[in-house]
């Protein structure tokens, strides 16, 4: 019974350390295959009226924040600001969706088993386990999206997700999102 004790007690302390750890933020892109993107050099923001108008609501608070990260990325990578004239124009947006992940806990058994000449039986019986939980939970995207000014297709897109709480340094996530996304774009300019 001790020892019975002693594991159940592993399980979980296992289980509080895994939900207390921070999750991991995932980055993802796409490039469109026929377009070479050492062909843009100059870039310009569109569609940005809107978080002025979301910021006055309450909404959008970083949109400032992530377009100074997105200019100081893309300034490394060798393209130069253009309002006029731009090759790509880049756009970003962020949201906050509300996911729900499913868990099962261990299934912890005990064997039942004996045999005869020729004859097999067994069979286990479960002792403890298997409890099936929900939880819900909010999930961050900033995505960020370059378009050719002349055909206006989508040449590239990065995007990252990662889960939220109330605990979350949203400053830091963003500047690691920003940067993560910007090392996904295959080009550098010299």
């Amino acid at each position: 019974m001790k020892n019975l004790t002693r594991f159940l007690f592993l399980i979980f302390a296992a289980q509080i350390l895994a939900s207390s750890c921070s999750s991991i933020m995932k980055t993802y892109s796409y490039k469109d295959k026929k377009t070479d993107l050492k062909q843009y050099k100059t870039y310009a923001w569109i569609n940005l009226d809107h978080f002025v108008e979301d910021n006055k609501k309450g909404n959008k608070l970083y949109a400032k924040y992530i377009l100074d990260l997105a200019n100081q990325e893309l300034k490394k990578k060798g393209f130069i600001l253009d309002v006029e004239n731009p090759d790509a124009v880049f756009l970003f947006d962020t949201q906050i969706e509300n996911r729900i992940a499913y868990n099962q806990a261990p299934q912890v058994s005990v064997g039942v088993g004996f045999g005869g000449p020729g004859y097999y039986v067994g069979g286990y019986v479960p002792v403890a386990g298997g409890q099936i939980t929900q939880e819900n939970y909010d999930e961050g995207v900033l995505f960020i999206e370059m378009y050719d000014t002349k055909t206006q297709k989508l040449v590239w897109r990065g995007w990252a997700q990662e889960k939220i709480s109330f605990t979350t340094d949203l400053e830091t996530d963003i500047r690691r999102a920003v940067e993560q996304i910007f090392m996904r774009l295959p080009v550098k300019h010299k």
